[in-house]
């Protein structure tokens, strides 16, 4: 084993590079200055400190031109990032733009602080505290209100650039490297699993989640609104695995969903079908009365007609 470094050897560009083998999501924090104007910055040292009361933190250098401001101001705002956003991101690290949010879509929050449109989530936090460490300030907020937002997958920086964790996905799906049928085996095989955890473990709210789902989908009827239905049925998805409070189960079927995406937006978009909306209430109402091979069963009636033709 090799011998650790004594104290005070650290070199600067060895201690970056290892601390980027350590992923991290991407947010742009906000806030205003004390004349109202809008001030943003990317940053990857957000973190959670705790839930009671409802603590969070980011860092920010000493040497920030944006320092001043979030020293002054009373709150600010915590604007997690897509990875369809990282051109965002980059906008709001560059030092040679003056203006960061012109252009941007954006509005005020309950504190009046800047929410960037289309964000996974946004926080907006009243400043706890603040404390200088070493060449940074570290600000702790506290939330009091928050927002979600899309249910893309987020922007992730590792190793000094930014990482797709969909990217892979994407590929193959706009390769045609996935089978439909194989893509129906696996979603029978996961979501029957699922199906038959949440029909023992699901909450009301967990089963009300699933239907306003169904809503959504029900609302976009319109060819034009195929990227909302799309988004609407992976929730329709992600609500079923949610109910089932199985983490591993969870994270697989959080692929099949991204697989899913893909397909309606990227290679076969589709039609709103009227028929397939009862067999969606029918694997609800089965959950509802805690009968959890009916749903299954009802599960794969859908998946089955959804192969049909209309």
């Amino acid at each position: 084993m090799p011998e650790a470094p004594k104290a005070g050897t650290i070199d600067a560009a060895e201690f970056r590079r290892l601390l980027g083998t350590f992923p991290t999501g991407v947010a742009i924090i906000t806030t205003r200055t004390a004349g109202t104007e809008p001030v943003g910055l990317t940053c990857n040292s957000f973190s959670s400190v705790s839930l009671e009361p409802p603590l969070v933190l980011f860092s920010l250098r000493k040497a920030s031109s944006s320092l001043g401001a979030f020293l002054a101001a009373p709150s600010f705002a915590i604007n997690i990032l897509s990875q369809e956003q990282d051109a965002l991101s980059a906008r709001f690290a560059s030092s040679r733009i003056t203006d960061k949010f012109e252009g941007i879509a954006w509005s005020a929050g309950s504190r009046g602080l800047p929410l960037i449109d289309d964000c996974l989530a946004s926080f907006e936090c009243r400043v706890h505290a603040s404390h200088e460490a070493g060449d940074h300030v570290i600000f702790i907020g506290e939330v009091e209100s928050m927002r979600g937002g899309e249910t893309n997958e987020a922007l992730v920086f590792y190793k000094g650039a930014y990482m797709m964790l969909a990217q892979s996905l994407r590929a193959m799906v706009m390769q045609g490297r996935v089978d439909v049928t194989a893509l129906d085996e696996a979603n029978r095989t996961v979501y029957g699993g699922l199906l038959q955890l949440a029909g023992a473990r699901a909450t009301e709210a967990d089963l009300d989640a699933i239907d306003r789902a169904i809503d959504d989908i029900e609302r976009h009827v319109r060819d034009e609104e195929l990227p909302a239905r799309a988004e609407a049925a992976v929730r329709f998805f992600a609500r079923i695995a949610d109910a089932a409070h199985s983490d591993a189960l969870g994270l697989v079927a959080q692929t099949l969903t991204t697989l899913l995406r893909h397909r309606m937006v990227y290679l076969h978009p589709i039609r709103m079908r009227q028929d397939l909306i009862p067999l969606r209430r029918e694997i609800v109402a089965q959950l509802r009365r805690r009968n959890s091979d009916a749903a299954v069963a009802a599960m794969n009636d859908f998946i089955r007609r959804l192969r049909e033709p209309a």
